[in-house]
């Protein structure tokens, strides 16, 4: 496995990416509320990074990807297709994936969760699946292996009586929107798979988190993710650098409270 370590050049163009990635959340979130269409927020974010940011949607053709970003509503998992038939409904939640591709190449990626109007369910499951990501970036610093964040998002998952997405992952990022190492959520590392994070690593963090089973299905679109028995879903991500002693969240909003971080 060839994990790459960023120069210090590099590092700083990551900074960007990430730094451009909040800001499409930021900019985009007034605008998430119930009557939105998912396309005109796709159309949003897409004229944003473009024209704002001078920069590339990465999802965009991506494999054959339609659209600039992933809208998946409810039991939708991940790589849920923007739609102008599909507007956003008093109960629902979603997940809202970017990536930006700057114009050196870089990549930043992170994916938040909304919450229109009121439900109990979805509150609760966006909020635990929350928390499953800020205890595995906790855990960030050289020395750490990938298995003791899978872990602390299973239990705190699990504890919580959901479950935890087997079938996608983080990654590793950089100048490809991919890059190694494969990120699990869940307790499943073969050994030699199971690498120790080390100062420049860049990866992602991304879990997904059921309240019914964690079985996914996808559909003949060839992309949109569901849960095999309809059950909500959410996730949460954002990009990591591990630094010499812990971990900097490329992709932290400014609204965002990571004080948890503070050692």
């Amino acid at each position: 496995m060839n994990v790459p370590i960023k120069t210090p050049d590099e590092i700083e163009k990551m900074r960007e990416a990430g730094r451009q990635a909040a800001s499409v959340i930021e900019m985009i979130t007034p605008h998430v509320t119930a009557g939105i269409s998912t396309g005109e927020i796709d159309r949003l974010c897409h004229a944003y990074i473009v024209d704002e940011l001078g920069s590339t949607p990465a999802p965009l053709d991506y494999h054959g990807f339609p659209k600039s970003v992933c809208t998946s509503i409810n039991h939708v998992v991940c790589h849920g297709i923007p739609d102008d038939a599909k507007k956003l409904k008093n109960g629902d939640i979603m997940n809202l994936d970017i990536t930006v591709k700057t114009a050196d190449g870089y990549h930043g990626d992170s994916s938040v969760m909304f919450v229109i109007g009121e439900t109990i369910q979805g509150e609760r499951l966006c909020r635990v699946t929350q928390e499953c990501l800020y205890k595995s970036i906790a855990l960030v610093r050289p020395g750490v292996h990938l298995s003791e964040l899978a872990r602390a998002i299973q239990q705190h998952a699990e504890a919580s009586g959901y479950s935890v997405v087997r079938d996608f992952c983080g990654h590793g990022i950089g100048a490809s929107f991919h890059e190694d190492p494969q990120v699990l959520h869940y307790d499943g590392y073969a050994p030699e798979a199971d690498i120790a994070l080390a100062a420049g690593m860049c990866l992602t963090i991304e879990p997904m988190i059921n309240v019914g089973g964690y079985r996914t299905k996808v559909l003949r679109d060839g992309w949109t993710a569901v849960t095999r028995d309809r059950s909500l879903s959410a996730q949460w991500e954002h990009t990591l650098l591990v630094t010499e002693t812990g971990v900097e969240v490329l992709t932290a909003r400014r609204d965002e409270d990571l004080s948890f971080l503070e050692r």
